[in-house]
């Protein structure tokens, strides 16, 4: 399917003016960036990238576009001949899918034809804004996970194509796999799952139903003990398939007192190696509650896809630079900078991060300084430089052990890295 109608109206009525007064050509900026980090954020995680690259490649305007645009009003004869044609010739420049950004970090800079590049803003946000949400999200869950795995599996709680988008921004930020199967299909990410309390259900006894499971699923497979009485479900899990018992998982309760029981009781049944995995309703807090309790992994879900109280990262596409000249909107709260933005990131020598510094101009680089933007496009034509999932997860983890360690609390404070406009 197409791209090109996931956009609003206003572009279409914006190029249909400028078509007409011959400003359509003007050779333009636009940057990509966030004014603010959300509340409690000392970082955000730039995700979505290579979502946009793509959506780049089938942003075209086809005959039944076109006659819908026609029938709604939305464009006039010229606009419609125009965009019959649109292809983004242009050049695009950006942090690396899994890099840090902070506020007023150029992610994304746009340049080309107004009429060319006004056409991206909301294409652009709409990714942006919500897999770097997702994304940095799924970074403090990490982090509060230390080097226990993490399962997405928020798919029932969040619109089906975020679903898709949510388990790969969690996977860029380090979650091990994610129950969303089409997520494996389109990105190559683990997928994992056994069974819901309806299974147990399902059968006139929990023993039933453990038996069903591990005769399709093997000795290796995790049962569900809470869905009645979790001391019993963990001895009859142990009946069934032996100490060899791949895990359990526990969904609800007091979770750091009932893993500490389940890890008692698994030992003292001799299942000294099956493992605990708790879920239910965790994000980043939670999570970290839990880091002195016996738990092996954790699912997460409601929390992942809806940012954990952060649905979206406030980036805003803005025009910067007309025809070599900066342009910057005044307004107050919403100001602006203009000009086409360089950055920088300084780290000192023992690597790690100082401040961010963001020029209009090509700073001197020092020894330890790091240009952060890398071209992503250019004359219209992905680069070799564009982000592959694996190593933008790869990016994201050495990044965060870069910042000072304060910058990784999840309490509320300013931004790990300070930025600097010079």
């Amino acid at each position: 399917m197409g791209t090109a109608l996931l956009t609003d109206h206003y572009e279409l009525t914006m190029l249909a003016s400028a078509l007409r007064d011959g400003s359509a050509h003007r050779e333009c900026v636009f940057e990509v960036f966030a004014r603010r980090l959300p509340k409690e954020r000392r970082f955000g995680v730039v995700g979505g990238t290579g979502r946009v690259l793509d959506a780049l490649v089938d942003f075209r305007f086809d005959a039944d576009d076109l006659d819908f645009l026609r029938s709604a009003g939305a464009v006039d004869d010229e606009t419609a001949a125009w965009l019959a044609d649109y292809r983004f010739s242009g050049d695009i420049d950006g942090y690396p899918e899994g890099e840090l950004y902070f506020p007023g970090s150029p992610v994304l800079t746009v340049r080309g034809t107004f009429a060319e590049a006004v056409l991206l803003e909301t294409l652009a946000l709409s990714i942006l804004n919500h897999d770097s949400a997702i994304a940095t999200a799924a970074a403090r869950m990490v982090i509060a996970a230390s080097d226990r795995p993490l399962i997405e599996m928020g798919s029932r709680r969040t619109h089906e194509e975020a679903a898709v988008a949510s388990a790969r921004a969690a996977y860029l930020a380090g979650f091990t796999a994610t129950s969303n199967l089409e997520a494996g299909r389109r990105y190559g990410i683990p997928t994992t799952g056994t069974s819901a309390h309806a299974f147990t259900l399902l059968h006139d006894t929990e023993k039933a139903a453990f038996d069903g499971q591990l005769a399709a699923l093997g000795v290796g497979t995790t049962m569900l003990v809470d869905t009645y009485d979790i001391t019993a479900g963990i001895r009859t899990a142990i009946e069934v398939a032996g100490p060899e018992l791949g895990a359990v998982r526990i969904d609800s309760g007091d979770l750091g007192v009932l893993a500490v029981q389940a890890r008692q009781q698994l030992d003292s049944l001799g299942a000294t190696g099956t493992r605990i995995v708790v879920s239910g309703d965790l994000d980043e807090y939670s999570i970290a509650a839990l880091a002195v309790a016996p738990v092996d992994a954790y699912g997460a879900g409601t929390s992942v896809v809806t940012g954990s109280g952060a649905p979206t990262a406030g980036m805003v596409y803005k025009l910067v630079e007309v025809d070599g000249r900066p342009v910057a909107k005044r307004s107050e709260n919403k100001a602006s900078r203009g000009g086409r933005k360089t950055s920088v990131r300084r780290y000192r020598s023992t690597g790690t991060a100082v401040e961010e510094v963001i020029s209009l101009s090509s700073p001197e680089l020092g020894e330890h300084d790091r240009p952060l933007q890398v071209p992503l496009v250019r004359s219209g034509v992905r680069t070799a430089e564009a982000p592959n999932l694996l190593a933008s997860r790869d990016h994201l983890e050495k990044a965060l052990v870069t910042l000072p360690w304060e910058g990784l609390s999840l309490s509320a404070g300013d931004p790990a890295l300070p930025v600097i406009f010079s």
